[in-house]
């Protein structure tokens, strides 16, 4: 062995152990001192960790609310179809477009009918001239009869003969309306105000009686249609607050009219609701000059949400009132809404999948997954850094 470099071991050995006998040979104060450095590090190292900010889950002084599914529908909406046949010759508009009433849509090929029209107005011109010729001798045989020339009964040939001409006249001239009638059933008009919805033809389709050639809608006549089950139906009165949440609008809309059907799905064993949605309004000069983005407008179809006054059963404690917590102790991961929950006993942060539901403000309405009395984390990022207590490291001591 190297002589100087085990002399030099022992004699930092010696260095080491010197101190702790000095220690020793002060009794009981040298074993506090001992054990107070061995604890130095650990109590260092929890000073170190961030403080964590918690709250107890109370229940909310608000009423609870459930949210049922729905969808935007227009009050007036009409399918367009063609009473005659006739191959399309003019598509005059196109999905999307707004159009004034009577407006004209479609055209199809009316040369038939004008033609018919045509043959019709002939046949009246030619009734209306031997109306004419029965009048005039009508006129000759009452003038020989006040002379005695001719007998009564050829005086009632003359009249009887005028009286069938005028009756064709008429035949004609009705004749002629129904032509004129079927030659304008070929242009397709806008019934009233609308928005073109659909159009599935196109230009030389073949239009029959009954084929659907244009959807058309009134934009300023909406509605919400939505289907509630029985239960929660059941319950709601005609003074309950009903709010419409829809996708892309800053604000949840308040219905101007509500209808329950009075009949109940067999098959889903809900009642259907309807609520008629306010006009949207469109954007000041200050809202323009500002530079604010003009929301999109409603159109059938949309999704939509509708907020009900929640009749479902809840404890005696806590009936009717929901449990709000702070949308920034939320945490999100994919698809689930976790929190994390305080344990009492050991102090550990653990994290916990909540089910949410109506935002209000900067709270969220918890539907399940924590009880009142419960302590959360407000700050999910700081109870991500905290450190696990030994009793959660190491399970329970023995």
């Amino acid at each position: 062995m190297n002589l100087p470099h085990a002399f030099m071991t022992l004699r930092a050995a010696a260095a080491a152990v010197m101190p702790v006998r000095a220690l020793l040979r002060q009794g009981t104060a040298g074993l506090l001192l001992l054990s107070a450095a061995a604890t130095a590090a650990p109590a260092a190292s929890t000073a170190s960790a961030p403080n964590l900010q918690s709250l107890v889950v109370q229940a909310s002084g608000a009423t609870r609310r459930q949210s049922v599914d729905g969808v935007v529908e227009a009050q007036r909406q009409t399918v367009l179809a063609a009473q005659v046949a006739g191959a399309i010759v003019e598509i005059a508009v196109r999905p999307g477009d707004r159009v004034r009433a009577g407006q004209m849509l479609m055209r199809l090929d009316a040369r038939a009918a004008e033609q018919a029209a045509s043959a019709s107005e002939a046949q009246g011109q030619a009734a209306r001239a031997g109306l004419q010729l029965a009048q005039r001798e009508l006129e000759r045989q009452q003038q020989l009869f006040k002379q005695h020339y001719i007998s009564q009964a050829a005086l009632d040939q003359a009249l009887n003969q005028y009286q069938a001409t005028r009756a064709q006249l008429d035949a004609q001239l009705a004749q002629l309306g129904v032509a004129r009638t079927q030659s304008g059933q070929h242009l397709l008009r806008s019934p009233y105000d609308a928005v073109v919805a659909e159009i599935p033809v196109s230009l030389g389709d073949m239009a029959m009686p009954g084929r659907p050639l244009l959807t058309v809608y009134d934009p300023k006549a909406l509605r919400v249609t939505a289907h509630v089950p029985q239960s929660q139906a059941g319950a709601q009165t005609t003074e309950g607050l009903i709010e419409i949440e829809i996708p892309g609008q800053t604000a949840r809309l308040l219905p101007l009219r509500r209808q329950w059907m009075p009949t109940v799905d067999a098959a889903t064993h809900s009642q259907e609701l309807r609520l008629d949605l306010p006009q949207t309004s469109a954007r000041t000069e200050t809202e323009v000059a500002a530079g604010t983005a003009a929301q999109p407008a409603l159109s059938p179809g949309m999704f939509a949400r509708v907020w009900l006054d929640d009749a479902s059963p809840a404890p005696a404690a806590q009936a009717g009132r929901p449990l709000l917590i702070p949308r920034s102790a939320v945490l999100r991961r994919a698809e689930l809404n976790l929190v994390y929950v305080i344990v009492p006993q050991t102090g550990q942060a653990l994290l916990r999948q909540l089910r949410l539901g109506a935002k209000r403000g900067d709270q969220v309405e918890v539907l399940s997954g924590l009880s009142a009395g419960e302590r959360i984390a407000t700050e999910p990022a700081v109870a991500a850094r905290q450190p696990v207590p030994p009793l959660a490291q190491g399970g329970q001591k023995q």
